[in-house]
């Protein structure tokens, strides 16, 4: 009976021991695999940069001199000390623009506006609409903005360049003084 009993614990014996090998062996491959996720933000952001002192400027309409009776007042020379920054990383196929918009008019004054194509920074920047004439509703200077960045500063991203008539068509609107406006600037998705 012992003998019995010896071989029963033997056959037992042998037949875990196979079993906890072959469940060791199921554990260790010659591969295995984890998982990475990678989470890239949601970026809309947009600013103003100078090569002046100061993003604010003031466009001084002058008088030749000496002024003589039946003569125009000049406009002020073009502006293109303003860059326009932008970092943008695209949500889903949906591309966005750079909209303008101006809080009033200057009545007898047109204010154009034109962007340069951006020649630094990387992935899909935008492309430049022809420029417009401001007004109080938002029209797009900017469009196809992907996943880009046009670099930070002055002499990076779109050089603006305002340029300001007083057409002979809106002459009598004009009226002395300072009119003050805001332009502002609106990364939105298209």
């Amino acid at each position: 009976m012992k003998s019995k009993l010896t071989a029963l614990a033997f056959v037992l014996a042998f037949v875990l021991a196979i079993g906890s090998s072959f469940s060791a062996l199921a554990q260790d491959t010659r591969t295995d695999n984890h998982q990475i996720t990678v989470d890239v933000p949601i970026v809309a952001l947009l600013d103003l940069e100078t090569t002046g002192s100061n993003k604010n400027f003031t466009a001084t309409f002058t008088q030749r001199t000496p002024l003589e009776a039946g003569e125009k007042i000049d406009a002020p020379a073009n502006n293109s000390t303003l860059w326009l920054n932008y970092s943008s990383i695209q949500t889903g196929s949906i591309p966005k623009r750079v909209d303008v918009s101006a809080s009033a008019l200057v009545p007898g004054v047109t204010i154009h506006l034109i962007a340069a194509e951006s020649a630094t920074g990387a992935g899909s920047l935008g492309g430049p609409t022809a420029g417009f004439n401001l007004t109080a509703a938002a029209q797009p200077l900017i469009t196809g903005i992907g996943s880009a960045y046009t670099a930070n500063g002055p002499n990076n991203g779109h050089q603006l360049t305002y340029s300001f008539l007083a057409e002979d068509e809106n002459y009598g609107e004009l009226r002395s003084g300072g009119t003050t406006i805001s332009v502002t600037y609106t990364l939105a998705d298209n």
